[in-house]
């Protein structure tokens, strides 16, 4: 397995698999990986072929936290992480330098301590910004998250120039929006949206379940318990106000005493678009906040 953190050497690399015919499969990450990382390198794996190559990329990428977001804390471990990167056969794992991918930014001396991710923009200007699918639910709650994201994965695939890449559904609304950037910019590169892995319990794994100590990883059920009291409803009753199904989520979240609501909604996946009447095929979404964790999670009801 090879380590690069230079641009200019992953592009040499990737220019020469394309002229040699080699498949690229390419999954982006901010690290501090786990089984669902894994299992989206092997959906890499699988769609690169044997004679392909798998990227996984590590960066915990400035632009899309905001303030009072968790970047300066978001949790690190380089060492583990290429070691599980090693296990699972990726090829290469691309982990760049702030300066490299926002190059002439330079962090501001008042926000060394702070956790919005600020900078001096004297040499960094352009960002990928989606207009429709990037307003609601985490859109929202975080209002510049996804152009940090949507411009960090344009970033990301003009540098591995993947033939795939993989994104878990966790994040749906974020591969959805990655989906339409793709499509509405012409990127040559398909998009898998591979399943969310879950523990044994049902909390989706996320690199963020390492802030929950004591009795909050067991609240942190309580959005399972809520997609899984969506569900009953949709099976009892085949379709159920939108608004009703919310406030009865709202009263089951608040039965746990650390957990706050920050949304729950109910959509149609490929759109987004929110539904007056849940039904079978709907999709939902929640986040949660969990002491001072904020949870996402969805699911196909």
């Amino acid at each position: 397995m090879r380590i690069v953190t230079s641009i200019a050497t992953m592009q040499q690399l990737a220019k020469k698999w394309q002229r040699t015919g080699k498949r690229t499969g390419f999954v982006p990450t901010m690290g501090y990986l786990h089984a669902g990382h894994m299992s989206l390198v092997k959906r890499a794996r699988q769609a690169a072929g044997k004679s392909g190559v798998v990227v996984v990329s590590i960066y915990v990428n400035p632009t899309q936290f905001g303030p009072q977001e968790d970047f300066s804390k978001y949790p690190r471990d380089l060492r583990r992480d290429f070691k599980l990167c090693r296990e699972a056969g990726v090829d290469v794992v691309f982990t760049p330098a702030d300066k490299e991918m926002y190059p002439g930014e330079t962090r501001s001396r008042r926000c060394e301590s702070a956790d919005e991710p600020r900078f001096d923009k004297r040499g960094y200007s352009t960002y990928v910004v989606e207009e429709k699918l990037s307003q609601s639910m985490e859109g929202a709650s975080r209002p510049t998250h996804f152009r940090g994201v949507t411009t960090v994965v344009a970033k990301l695939f003009n540098i591995v120039l993947p033939d795939v890449a993989v994104f878990g559904a966790k994040d749906w609304q974020q591969a959805t929006i990655i989906k339409r950037m793709v499509a509405d910019l012409n990127f040559p590169v398909k998009i898998i949206v591979a399943p969310t892995l879950r523990e044994r319990d049902g909390l989706a794994m996320s690199s963020r379940n390492k802030y929950l100590v004591g009795d909050l990883r067991r609240q942190a059920l309580v959005l399972w318990r809520a997609i899984q009291t969506a569900q009953a409803a949709v099976k009892r009753l085949k379709a159920v106000p939108a608004e009703k199904l919310k406030s009865d989520l709202k009263k089951l979240i608040k039965t746990e005493p650390d957990a706050r609501l920050d949304y729950v909604e109910f959509f149609e996946p490929d759109t987004l678009a929110p539904v007056a009447k849940v039904m079978r095929g709907t999709h939902m979404a929640l986040a949660v906040f969990i002491g001072n964790t904020r949870l996402i999670d969805n699911a196909k009801l």
